[in-house]
Formats: C-alpha cells, structure tokens, sequence
C-alpha cells in the first residue's frame, strides 16, 4: 500500500485541487469618544431612523463647547510699554541736562581755580624776583646763573 510510485511519493497521496479563500476585509468603524459623565446623571435615550430604515437607538451625546475666548484689551500691552518708557526717558533727559550742566560749571570753576592760583604763584614769584636785589643801579643780572641764599642773589 506504501509503495513508492514515480515521484517517490507513498500512494494515496496525491496532490488535490488547492481552494484558497480571500477573506472580505471588513469596513473600519470610528468609535465615538467617551464623554465624563457626573454619576447620578444618566442621559435619555434616543431612537434614530436612518435613511435605509434601519433603527439606531443609544445614549444622546453632547458635542464639547469650545473655552470661551479671552476678551483682549484695546489698546496691546507693547504699546503701553513703549509709551511708559518714553515718559520715563523724558524724565530722565531733565536730570541728564541738569547733570550736564552741573559737568560744565565744575569744570569752568576749576579751570578758574587754576588760573587764579597760577597768576598768585607768578606774582608772588615775580616779587621775590625784583624786590631781593639791594642795587638798583640798572644792571643786568642773569637770573640763570645767580645763586640764590636767603632771599639775595649772587652772581
């Protein structure tokens, strides 16, 4: 009964007509998202016709309401900070002229301080100069080479 046949095959075995079965691919459902529901709270239930006449009965579920949107204010938050700022920039440029101001007299009152104390200094300089010589008989000294001890000269 097992005995070999041409294609080294046991008998009885042949090979039989294949069947093969494509499977209908079934059509997506989209699934209704779950609201939270307050317990106690049971919604009524509704009945819908559709158009083919099939009935459809379930839980009635309400769309969610969109967040209520911000009121904006007229005039925008920019604008205020820009306009604060040039007010604080105007108060700022009196103090700058005053400070600028100050700047100047300070300078022109030491630079008056200076001269001052240098036409004292010459002055006084100049004095001792022409007052330490005793002669006064119209000769030319060279104050370069004079030696100067206790407020007379020698030449």
């Amino acid at each position: 009964m097992n005995e070999p046949t041409a294609y080294r095959r046991p008998a009885g075995h042949e090979r039989a007509a294949v069947e093969v079965h494509i499977p209908t691919p079934l059509a997506p459902t989209h699934t209704a998202p779950l609201m939270p529901m307050q317990p106690g709270t049971i919604p009524a239930v509704t009945s819908i016709v559709l158009p083919d006449g099939c009935v459809v009965t379930g839980y009635a579920i309400e769309p969610p309401k969109p967040e209520p949107v911000a009121v904006k204010p007229a005039v925008s938050r920019a604008a205020v900070n820009v306009a604060l700022g040039g007010v604080g920039f105007l108060a700022v440029c009196g103090g700058l002229l005053m400070l600028t101001a100050f700047v100047t007299a300070l300078t022109a009152l030491v630079t008056q301080l200076v001269i001052l104390a240098a036409v004292i200094f010459g002055g006084w300089i100049a004095v001792q100069v022409f007052s330490a010589s005793g002669s006064r008989s119209g000769t030319t000294v060279n104050i370069r080479k004079a030696v100067i001890k206790r407020n007379k000269f020698y030449g």
